[in-house]
């Protein structure tokens, strides 16, 4: 079974409906101490990173995921979710992550490309990922983003996607810890694949 955090900032329903169709099992739940008898989280996000990891903060999960993680359980953010999981970000102020990934999230900035980020885009596989395994390279995936992820390593870097005149990282995968820059229950075919793949892990 998948473990699917709600700590008042995400797209939950659509991730749980996702995971119905291909027949696993996850559970929505806003109580942090039920995390630990799960081996799969998923960590989704939606809205402006400042709120966000102060509701996660706040509701206990912040402590709860890195127990997980310590204890060598998998994890997956998704959007927002991926962003908290590095150690700042600049939007809307400065706030601090979870620190799992070091790094910074900053604003794209681009005279050409119209920001946010919202529609298809190709992600181009960096490494060997669970994630995208039995997944053309460079398939396209649904986004929906102002900012994005840059790790201070790049070993962590399993994707990425070309936006705003740069090759940004899509994707991460490091230690047990994966996530993603784009929207996988809404990214048809290959979306579901990564989802389905993440949780046969």
């Amino acid at each position: 079974m998948v473990f699917i955090a709600d700590y008042g900032a995400g797209n939950l329903r659509s991730v749980q409906k996702a995971f119905d169709y291909l027949g696993v099992k996850a559970i929505v739940s806003s109580d942090p101490a039920k995390l630990a008898g799960y081996r799969k989280v998923i960590l989704p996000g939606v809205g402006a990173f400042g709120h966000a990891i102060e509701s996660l903060n706040a509701s206990g999960f912040t402590e709860a995921l890195l127990e997980h993680v310590d204890k060598g359980g998998q994890l997956l953010g998704i959007c927002l979710g991926m962003q908290l999981l590095l150690s700042e970000s600049e939007e809307m102020g400065s706030y601090k992550g979870m620190d799992l990934i070091p790094g910074s999230v900053i604003h794209f900035k681009s005279d050409t490309d119209k920001i946010p980020q919202i529609g298809w885009n190709s992600v181009d596989q960096q490494k060997e990922s669970v994630l995208f395994r039995g997944i053309p390279d460079h398939s396209f995936f649904y986004f929906v983003h102002s900012y994005y992820c840059e790790p201070v390593s790049l070993d962590a870097v399993a994707a990425t996607t070309w936006f705003a005149g740069k090759n940004f990282c899509s994707a991460l995968e490091k230690n047990g810890i994966f996530a993603v820059q784009f929207h996988p229950e809404k990214s048809s075919e290959a979306g579901l694949q990564v989802l389905k793949n993440f949780a046969g892990y």
